[in-house]
């Protein structure tokens, strides 16, 4: 056992590295060291809570580590990384639920009787609040998988009346929070359940108004619930560190779901509320033109006669497993003494820096990986745009068409430069549901196939 002195001096510690792995996630190049500052970080916070004075059933705790560590590696290696926004979600629906678990504890455990007064009040608070939030992050997080797995339809399902439910709803948690913090003994515990019931319906119903095209927000949205909620765990168990973590965790999700708004031109609300991505929405365009289609060769071709060529890589390149073969043929051209850049979306995948890190796993620079906003202004000077398996995020119809649900939001304005061509398997739509006019564009070519086949066939071709 550790005295309290130094198990504090270990949570300051490990609270330290917790905010160096957050600032070492700030850039590509300072990712893993920040990874390995969060490992050392959670390393040492376990040892210092399972060592603290007071903590009893050491084994029980050993068994229960042992079993999630061999499950978490087992879990790690066999999650592909086109499946990686799946695990984070459902990663996410275990912090709720386990706030929930411990709001429930916590409010039967005897020592909560013995408490008095004001202290026994925001005691039961920190119960009703911290059951109430991972309540809604566990439900919520359970049907983002569900979308992003393709277990539940993608589409926002958005029904008339819901925010005035939602407001029956929370008042109707406002009264049982009162009745809860009121009643004598547990004897509140009737009023923790129906609130629970309750949270946990509106955590669906959430998730469920918000559209295909807004999930990468949603995910950053759940992330920062799970934070919230770890620190009313924190809270109900009088443990700093936990507090601290789940603070870090809820504000950083929050900032990153804001960032990430401000670069689709979206309301963070409109989008925590639903309305947005629903492919019901009635659009005012037509497609015009005709979709012409290409081949390995006359790509290939074009290619060895441009002079600058920007891939957009999207969900496709990651679901064929094409970052390899695309940077084997970035090495080609650079070879070839052309100018290869990436462009980047910031909603590009169905995770929040999905492309980024699949670049990164095939080793291509950090200096030829662009942002959406640095990419723009010199696409009308780019002689060939290739466009890897994205859909929604170079999609004309979210600058010309006001009827399209993606109206409004940035995109990739690949349609300006001089070449495009685009690598899908079909014609179908985006994540978001809608016709892209891009595909109908006369300086656009649909090269169809599956994007590494189609990879590895043009660098056979050069």
């Amino acid at each position: 056992m550790i005295s309290s002195g130094i198990q504090t001096a270990a949570y300051i510690f490990a609270s330290i590295l917790f905010i160096l792995s957050l600032g070492g996630l700030s850039s590509q190049e300072s990712a893993k060291r920040g990874v390995i500052y969060g490992i050392v970080g959670m390393a040492i916070a376990i040892l210092s809570t399972v060592l603290g004075a007071g903590v009893k059933g050491h084994v029980y705790i050993i068994i229960a580590l042992s079993l999630a560590s061999v499950i978490g590696l087992i879990v790690a290696r066999k999650v592909e990384m086109t499946s990686m926004p799946q695990l984070v979600a459902i990663l996410h629906s275990f912090v709720g639920l386990a706030a929930v678990l411990v709001g429930f504890g916590s409010y039967l455990d005897p020592h909560t009787l013995t408490l008095q007064g004001s202290e026994h009040s925001i005691h039961l608070v920190e119960v009703f609040v911290g059951v109430f939030i991972g309540a809604i992050t566990f439900t919520g997080s359970i049907i983002a998988w569900g979308k992003l797995e393709g277990k539940i339809m993608s589409k926002a399902l958005a029904y008339k009346g819901r925010h005035l439910v939602n407001i029956v709803l929370m008042l109707i948690i406002i009264v049982l929070g009162v009745r809860f913090t009121m009643a004598p003994n547990t004897t509140g515990l009737i009023d923790l359940m129906i609130m629970t019931g309750i949270a946990s319906f509106i955590g669906v119903m959430l998730v469920m108004a918000i559209g295909g095209a807004d999930m990468p927000v949603v995910v950053s949205m759940l992330n920062s619930y799970s934070g919230w909620a770890a620190a009313a765990a924190g809270f109900m168990l009088g443990n700093d560190l936990l507090i601290i973590t789940g603070a870090l965790v809820g504000s950083s999700g929050a900032i990153l779901s804001i960032i990430m708004c401000e670069a689709m031109n979206r309301s963070f609300l409109s989008v925590i509320f639903g309305g947005f991505g629903n492919a019901s929405v009635a659009s005012s365009m037509e497609m015009e033109g005709e979709v012409t289609s290409t081949s390995h060769l006359q790509v290939a071709e074009l290619l060895k006669e441009a002079k600058s060529v920007i891939i957009v890589p999207g969900y496709g390149m990651a679901v064929a497993k094409a970052q390899y073969p695309v940077f084997e043929l970035v090495q080609k051209l650079k070879a070839g003494g052309k100018q290869v850049r990436f462009g980047i979306h910031p909603v590009a995948g169905r995770l929040p820096g999905h492309m980024n890190v699949l670049l990164a796993e095939a080793n291509v620079p950090y200096d030829i990986v662009m942002e959406m906003d640095e990419i723009n202004d010199d696409l009308p000077k780019t002689d060939v745009v290739m466009v890897i398996g994205a859909n929604d995020i170079v999609n004309p119809a979210a600058l010309e068409d006001e009827g399209s649900p993606i109206y409004g939001m940035p995109v990739i304005e690949v349609w300006n430069a001089k070449k495009v061509i685009v690598m899908k398997r079909s014609m179908a739509v985006g994540y978001a549901g809608i016709e892209n006019p891009l595909f109908y564009k006369e300086n656009t070519d649909m090269l169809y196939g599956d994007a590494k086949y189609s990879v590895d066939e043009l660098n056979k071709e050069l």
